[in-house]
């Protein structure tokens, strides 16, 4: 057995979202508990076998009759505990749950407050026209994007306005075709860059995840992310995704590649998630590009495809927590229907 820790974002509470979780996970034998969190959201631990959970999850994917799945994420990891039931946990007693998911509710169907992406991706766009315009070598302008003390100030900003999940693109799969001299650089500021935020992403318990291939990188950046990733990976409060050596048609060559050697018969849009980089991660919200660029590049069609864009003309070493707010301030104006009504 294992256990999976997962998130659901959404209309999830005083909708009977719970008890829909609980007959789910009775029907499947699956132990652990269910529920509310302050946010709104809900949170569930559950033990099973791995293709028992991941039925389950599926199905809770697809919510209830009442519910409305906005944002979806999950974790799986050792058995923290061994449960040998599964219930809904209350914390503070049966009236006050009530009251509490019934002013959730209420916020969700009346759109109080303003929207606040889950997931914020960036493609970071523009350093070398940037060092240009000031008169600097080319690899300035890649050293000020990749400034310890701007992406401090991103990741900052971003946990402040309610930002779950934060992501950048920091190569791409097309980015060899530059010169060797440039890539080289690349791959050491990403070095740097890492080693020195190790110390911030525990004390403030980020998790980090690398998007991307690991064969191609240099063996000490591996090293480097591989040691941050098994150093993070049990905290859940924020999150920050860095891609390097992503393009996102390799994505999904590989995950179809995983899905053959693990032996299913077939892949469904349901399951074909549990196979790309961004496996337990919820599809983008709000993908921002810096630098005037309006295209995508081949980031992350799969799991774009109601994703809100937003461009700026300012390159991305002057992208900072203004820009970020000013980004986020236009995502909450728009509309969001999925497809729906």
């Amino acid at each position: 057995m294992i256990e999976v820790k997962v998130e659901i974002f959404g209309r999830v509470q005083a909708v009977g979202f719970r008890h829909f979780v609980k007959e789910t996970a009775d029907s499947f034998g699956i132990f652990g508990y269910v529920a509310n969190r302050p946010d709104g959201s809900v949170i569930v631990i559950a033990q099973g076998e791995r293709d028992k959970l991941e039925e389950f999850m599926a199905l809770l994917q697809k919510g209830s009759l009442l519910a409305k799945i906005e944002g979806f994420s999950y974790n799986w990891r050792k058995k923290t505990k061994d449960f040998s039931v599964f219930e809904i946990v209350v914390d503070k007693g049966f009236i006050l749950d009530q009251k509490s998911s019934f002013i959730n509710l209420g916020k969700q169907l009346l759109g109080i407050g303003k929207a606040v992406p889950l997931h914020v991706t960036i493609i970071p766009d523009g350093n070398r026209r940037w060092a240009k315009k000031h008169g600097l070598d080319e690899l300035e302008g890649h050293k000020k994007a990749g400034a310890y003390e701007n992406l401090k100030l991103l990741l900052s900003e971003a946990e402040k306005i309610g930002i779950k999940y934060f992501t950048l693109w920091g190569f791409s799969t097309e980015n060899w075709s530059r010169s060797k001299k440039e890539v080289d650089s690349l791959f050491e500021l990403m070095n740097g860059l890492l080693v020195k935020i190790e110390d911030d992403l525990i004390k403030d318990k980020i998790r980090f995840r690398h998007l991307g291939r690991k064969d191609r990188l240099p063996k000490e950046l591996v090293q480097v992310i591989e040691k941050l990733e098994e150093r993070t990976k049990d905290f859940s409060d924020f999150n920050l995704q860095i891609c390097l050596d992503y393009g996102g048609r390799d994505e999904i060559v590989r995950a179809l590649n995983k899905a053959i050697k693990s032996g299913v018969s077939e892949v469904a849009e349901e399951n074909l998630g549990n196979y790309l980089d961004s496996a337990g991660i919820p599809d983008p919200d709000l993908i921002i590009r810096t630098s005037g660029e309006k295209r995508l590049s081949g980031f992350m069609p799969y799991q774009s495809v109601y994703s809100e864009f937003y461009f700026t003309d300012v390159h991305f070493p002057d992208f900072g927590p203004v820009q970020l707010r000013e980004a986020v301030e236009e995502f909450s104006k728009r509309k969001r229907r999925m497809g729906g009504n």
